[in-house]
């Protein structure tokens, strides 16, 4: 099992240690993200004039969001790459079908 990584984020302007079996860059890159999500909300001004409950909320709604989009979006390239796969398949045996009447002749 690998060793549990301890590591120092800064998020919103507060310093937290996040405990887990990721790299510290990764979880640096996810406080990253949510910094990013943070900043990208702050250039709005009704967000600014939210309370800071509502605006945490409003964050996790969007991060929430852009979750089920990328799970949708694995689903979908999956159900693609499974086609391809089944047409190579069929492709492969074509090919096979074609070669054994060729040899027959």
């Amino acid at each position: 099992m690998e060793a549990k990584t301890d590591t120092e984020v800064l998020i919103r302007g507060r310093v937290y240690t996040l405990s887990g079996y990721e790299s510290e860059e990764y979880l640096q890159k996810v406080a990253l993200y949510i910094n990013n999500k943070y900043a990208e909300y702050t250039k709005n001004d009704s967000f600014n004039h939210q309370s800071s409950d509502t605006q945490s909320v409003l964050l996790e709604l969007n991060i929430a969001d852009d979750y089920f989009k990328a799970k949708k979006q694995i689903a979908l390239l999956e159900e693609a790459l499974a086609k391809k796969e089944q047409e190579m398949t069929d492709l492969k045996h074509d090919l096979i079908d074609l070669q054994i009447r060729s040899e027959a002749k």
